[in-house]
């Protein structure tokens, strides 16, 4: 089923189509196979790209989730205002192709979201997590705090994030995406043990990066 975040561009897409595909219909030849190929075929990525599969969540409370689909671009050790020092970065990569709905890593309270405007470089160049536009999200749970942003990529133009301060999370819920290639980079603190490696594919909500120690 299509993404109940991409129904608005599914509309626009699907008028821009009918119009490809009328002008087909009224011309002939070549011209008349390009237009109703493209409309059709436009169409068709685009509810492909907003699909948005049906996934359950591993049981396992300590659990750190991964929040999007895509490839472990970088792991690699940092200090940050939420996390604290001696936490770990972990970039997931979307190319075009990977399911674009976003998934909460970890159960807890929503209390840090702050949107920034930025540059649109490419989503695999790592100057892109400072530079490009994103949305910063932070929650905690119990002292163990978890700080992830969603960041658009040289095509993605458009960050969707539902979230509210205050607001109680479960791991593996949806709560918004990233249209058309982009990144996502998720910071865990010093207790938090890293059980993905770089290259390896992730599955959003599925798919388990990091362990939290107790």
């Amino acid at each position: 089923m299509p993404s109940r975040y991409g129904r608005s561009t599914i509309a626009k897409t699907f008028l821009i189509c009918a119009l490809l595909a009328a002008g087909g219909l009224l011309s002939s030849g070549v011209v008349k196979i390009l237009l109703l190929a493209a409309a059709s075929g436009f169409f068709l990525f685009t509810l492909y790209f907003f699909r948005d599969p049906s996934r359950i969540a591993p049981a396992e409370p300590n659990a750190i989730l991964a929040p999007a689909d895509g490839r472990v671009l970088l792991i690699k050790k940092v200090s940050h205002p939420f996390t604290g020092t001696d936490s770990t970065l972990v970039s997931i990569f979307m190319s075009l192709f990977n399911v674009h709905v976003n998934r909460i890593p970890f159960s807890g309270r929503i209390e840090h979201l702050c949107y920034h405007k930025g540059k649109f470089l490419m989503a695999f160049d790592h100057d892109s997590m400072n530079n490009n536009e994103r949305m910063e999200i932070g929650l905690q749970n119990s002292g163990f705090p978890v700080f992830f942003t969603q960041v658009a990529g040289f095509v993605a133009r458009r960050i969707v994030c539902n979230l509210t301060i205050g607001e109680h999370v479960e791991a593996g819920n949806r709560f918004g995406m990233i249209k058309f290639g982009s990144r996502l980079d998720i910071i865990l603190p010093d207790n938090a043990r890293i059980v993905v490696s770089e290259g390896e594919k992730t599955l959003a909500g599925k798919t388990v990066i990091a362990m939290r120690n107790t």
